[in-house]
C-alpha cells in the first residue's frame, strides 16, 4: 500500500474515533473526554500505520513502543487529573456561549479540529513505518530515541512532581519551584515538544522523512503559543502569588539554571 493511502487510512480511523467520542460527549455532557483521548489517538494512528506500512520491522517496533508508552501514560494521567472535576472550564465557557448550537459546534471546534491536528502531527510516525529502506538501524534512529527519552523523562517526571505537590494539603496556594520545576516553568510541556522532535529525527532516517517536519513544528507551536504555556501562564499570573518572581528567575520553556537575581527580566 502506498504511503498516502496508509496516511489517509489512519486519518479515516482517527475521524471515526472522533465521531464516536463526540456522540459520547453529547450523551454525558462532557467534551473534556477529547483531552483524555489525545495521547491514545496517536497510539491508534501509529498502530494503523504500523499494521499497513512495509517499513523496517525494528524501526516500526521502536516507534510503536515509544508512541504507546507516551500516549497511554498521557491519557491515564489526564484521566486521573480530571476525574471528579466535571467538564473543563474552556468547554463549559464555549457551551454557554453556543447555547443550543453546541451539539454541532462542539464537533467542529473541538473534536474535528483536534482530530485534524492529531492526524497532521502524526505524519512522522507514518513515514518512519512505511518506508522499507534502510532496512537497518542508523545513527538518526539512535539519536531520535535518545531525544525521545529525554522528552519523555521531562514530561512524565514533571507531571508526577506536580501531581505529588498538589496532593499535599500544605501546598495549597503555593508554587512548585523544586525538582524539574526549578529549571523550567513547564518541564512537562518542554518534554512533550522534545519527544516529538525525537520522532522526527527517527523519521529522518528514511527517504522523505524530512518532509514530515510539520508534525513537530505544529506540536511545538501549539504547546508554546496556543493551548499550553501561553494559556496557562495567563491564568497563573493572575491567581498565583509570587508567580512574577518565579517568572523572573526561571526559564519559561527550555531548562536552565535559575537566575540568581530575581529582578532579571523574564524570558
Amino acid at each position: 500500500m502506498s504511503w498516502y493511502m496508509v496516511y489517509l487510512t489512519g486519518g479515516g480511523v482517527v475521524l471515526g474515533c472522533m465521531v464516536l467520542l463526540w456522540l459520547l460527549s453529547l450523551a454525558i455532557r462532557d467534551s473534556s473526554i477529547v483531552d483524555i483521548f489525545w495521547g491514545t489517538g496517536f497510539v491508534i494512528a501509529a498502530w494503523v500505520y504500523g499494521w499497513l506500512g512495509e517499513g523496517f520491522w525494528a524501526r516500526k517496533a521502536i516507534v510503536l513502543t515509544c508512541v504507546t508508552l507516551w500516549g497511554l501514560r498521557l491519557s491515564i494521567h489526564i484521566w486521573i487529573r480530571n476525574r471528579g472535576h466535571g467538564e473543563d472550564y474552556r468547554y463549559k465557557k464555549w457551551r454557554e456561549e453556543s447555547g443550543k448550537s453546541w451539539w454541532w459546534f462542539s464537533f467542529i471546534k473541538v473534536f474535528l479540529l483536534q482530530g485534524t491536528l492529531l492526524w497532521l502531527i502524526s505524519c512522522p510516525l507514518m513515514i518512519a513505518q512505511v518506508q522499507p529502506m534502510p532496512a537497518t538501524w542508523t545513527l538518526l534512529d539512535v539519536a531520535g530515541v535518545g531525544i525521545w527519552g529525554l522528552g519523555f523523562f521531562f514530561e512524565a517526571m514533571g507531571d508526577y512532581q506536580l501531581m505529588k505537590f498538589k496532593r499535599d494539603p500544605e501546598n495549597k496556594g503555593k508554587l512548585l519551584t523544586t525538582g524539574l520545576w526549578k529549571y523550567t516553568r513547564h518541564p512537562n510541556y518542554f518534554g512533550d515538544a522534545t519527544l516529538w522532535w525525537g520522532y522526527y529525527i527517527i523519521a529522518l532516517s528514511v527517504p522523505y522523512g524530512y518532509a514530515t517536519i510539520l508534525g513537530p513544528v505544529l506540536m511545538t507551536f501549539f504547546i508554546i503559543k496556543v493551548s499550553g504555556v501561553a494559556m496557562l501562564e495567563r491564568g497563573l499570573k493572575k491567581t498565583k502569588p509570587g508567580y512574577e518572581d518565579y517568572v523572573a528567575r526561571t526559564n519559561a520553556f527550555f531548562p536552565w539554571f535559575p537566575k540568581k537575581n530575581p529582578s532579571s527580566p523574564p524570558q
